[in-house]
């Protein structure tokens, strides 16, 4: 055990810096003012992203920002006129975009706008940094604290399934272009051999392959290769199933039900596993099935979001750990449970 408890000192000023609390000391039994107004003034900046973040799910699903891209700059009484919307709150939704940067704003004229980069974060899913979908997986969090505390209080686990639907959707959303970006361009060609193999005819499976997404971008770019995804979210496999038919690869790309430790075939070309292993109850057994599924020449790509080992005050770390504490750490304890000691865990979603 520690000697001492380490605390953080956040200041408006820059950033934070440790200080040491007297052993066996948690917290000083009178708050210093200044810190105090310090901590104050960050869980006021907290409060006001979150109340926020739900007027970006909003303007997401009326099309505002797609509609303030196109038809800016304007008053809101245009964007009424193409939106639908009524121009009163749609005065209040611009007026929030702009207090939080998300908008330009010209009081004199009345009007708002998009800058080409808020546009390229907010209105164009054809961008590689195309950002919606995060803020709508982020909501889905909210809407599931009372499943998450029924967790925390009885085992532990909560499998990917057990969440609000809005955590799939946005999960999809907010890594479809980071694979449209990266996929094909980079990712297969920095595989040694492996883009020769896919032109001329592979066999590819991603296991936790969510809505298909990435499957369907290789299914796209290598025509003659064969393709199968495995998930063991039911609902994830009809969506994957719908969008393959839509972009017309039914015909070398499958998807069906399964988990990381018994999903089948053998002499697979290609293993892919995008940003789920962190959420397997046994990444190692699971990675053993892998193996074994692997022709003897065949290669396992898989990507994970890059983490730290402890906790620092950081965007990364407060994302990674928020979400880990909601979603991930759930799921890879669900899938624990489920599978026993020592055996291998589910596919993981994403």
């Amino acid at each position: 055990m520690p000697s001492r408890i380490d605390s953080i000192e956040a200041t408006p000023e820059g950033p934070a810096s440790a200080r040491a609390a007297p052993s066996g000391v948690a917290t000083a039994s009178t708050p210093d003012s200044d810190r105090l107004q310090a901590f104050i003034e960050r869980y006021g900046a907290d409060q006001a992203a979150t109340m926020h973040a739900a007027t970006v799910v909003l303007g997401d699903r009326l099309g505002l920002y797609a509609a303030l891209a196109a038809h800016g700059p304007c008053p809101p009484e245009d964007l009424a006129e193409v939106t639908g919307c009524h121009p009163r709150l749609l005065r209040e939704w611009l007026n929030a975009q702009v207090a939080s940067g998300y908008t330009e704003h010209d009081p004199a004229g009345g009007t708002y706008w998009l800058t080409p980069e808020q546009a390229a974060c907010l209105a164009d899913p054809a961008s590689p940094t195309y950002l919606i979908g995060g803020m709508l997986a982020a909501s889905s969090n909210h809407k599931d604290v009372d499943t998450l505390a029924r967790a925390f209080t009885s085992g532990g686990g909560l499998g990917w399934g057990g969440h609000h639907p809005d955590l799939y959707v946005g999960t999809q959303r907010l890594f479809g272009p980071v694979y449209r970006a990266n996929l094909v361009p980079h990712w297969i060609p920095a595989l040694e051999g492996m883009q020769a193999r896919l032109e001329s005819g592979a066999r590819v499976v991603d296991v936790g392959c969510g809505h298909g997404e990435a499957l369907i971008r290789l299914a796209e770019a290598y025509p003659a290769s064969r393709f199968a995804g495995f998930d063991n979210h039911v609902a994830s496999i009809e969506a994957a199933r719908t969008a393959a038919a839509e972009a017309g690869v039914s015909d070398r790309v499958t998807f069906e039900v399964a988990t990381a430790e018994d999903f089948p075939g053998r002499d697979y070309d290609l293993v892919c596993v995008f940003n789920a292993l962190h959420e397997w109850g046994d990444p190692v057994g699971a990675a053993r099935h892998i193996r074994r599924a692997l022709a003897p020449s065949g290669t396992w790509m898989f990507t994970e979001p890059r983490a730290d080992d402890d906790p620092a005050e950081s965007v990364r770390a407060r994302t990674f750990y928020s979400v880990s504490t909601m979603v991930c750490t759930p799921s890879a304890l669900a899938r624990a449970r489920r599978g026993g000691p020592g055996r291998p865990s589910g596919a993981g979603e994403t």
